[in-house]
């Protein structure tokens, strides 16, 4: 009596176990419509793709398109902040559905994660003080340089010691959890550049009240591609949120999010699927 006790618990754990996990390696798009709701994770100070507001509301540019995704399909999106050097483990580990705030597209990554088709070009810029006099890359020889801890710069400057790794001061950055962080070292001169997104900066630029003080050095790596991150294995999510970019630029809905935020249309043509 008692082992059949035991085996019908065993039996009923691994069934509730079973239905409140998900199916690790599966593609998720069909728990994400019944659901009706899919994670978005990102780092919340990254402005203008991803930020808090006065109220602690959560907004940007990559907030508005993922929600006008998502709208296509009737599911809400949460948005969900994360460690960002921890993003592909986030989302290994399922805890997110999707990275999506300023991803940069690029070979370590792809090999990581799946990535959506490209919806906007950055590239990695110098912003300096110009009092500091400092009008290149090669500027940097010598000076302490800062950058965001798990930001795509890193990994340009892995590759192309010779731009700045192999110059600067330590031969290493100044690591920050946030480039708010980081622009008030370079204001308080405690770092004399900061290797950055250029969409942030230009935008974070604008908002200060000594503007005129900066100077954005550009050229030194090349341009890449923002995209939406995603696990492989979400073949289904990657076609949807592709036909979602699709759809919203041929109406030009995509085009108007980024007048709102930029000011102008920044957005990558988008292939039809």
């Amino acid at each position: 009596m008692k082992r059949k006790y035991y085996l019908l618990l065993i039996l009923t754990l691994l069934a509730v176990l079973l239905s409140a996990c998900r199916i690790a390696g599966s593609d998720r798009w069909t728990a994400i419509k019944k659901e009706k709701e899919i994670v978005v994770g990102l780092d919340d100070t990254f402005v203008p793709m991803g930020f808090r507001d006065k109220k602690d509301k959560i907004i940007g540019f990559d907030v508005d398109l993922a929600k006008a995704v998502f709208k296509e399909y009737g599911i809400k999106v949460k948005f969900q902040p994360i460690d960002w050097t921890l993003k592909e483990t986030e989302l290994k580990n399922e805890s997110i559905d999707l990275i999506w705030n300023g991803y940069t597209v690029n070979k370590e990554r792809a090999e990581k994660v799946a990535f959506s088709q490209p919806y906007m070009k950055n590239e990695q810029v110098l912003v300096t003080l110009k009092k500091n006099n400092i009008r290149s890359f090669a500027g940097m020889k010598g000076k302490l340089l800062g950058a965001q801890n798990g930001a795509s710069a890193l990994d340009d400057m892995a590759k192309q010691p010779e731009v700045l790794t192999n110059i600067i001061k330590n031969k290493q950055p100044e690591l920050y959890d946030s480039f708010n962080d980081a622009f008030i070292d370079l204001n308080n001169n405690r770092i004399d550049g900061l290797i950055i997104d250029n969409v942030y900066a230009r935008y974070i630029i604008a908002k200060q009240k000594n503007r005129a003080d900066y100077r954005i050095t550009t050229g030194g790596f090349k341009p890449a591609d923002f995209a939406v991150g995603m696990r492989k294995t979400d073949k289904t999510l990657k076609k949807k949120v592709n036909q979602a970019f699709d759809k919203l630029y041929k109406e030009g809905k995509m085009q108007q999010i980024s007048k709102k935020w930029f000011g102008k249309d920044e957005i990558s043509k988008q292939p039809e699927n």
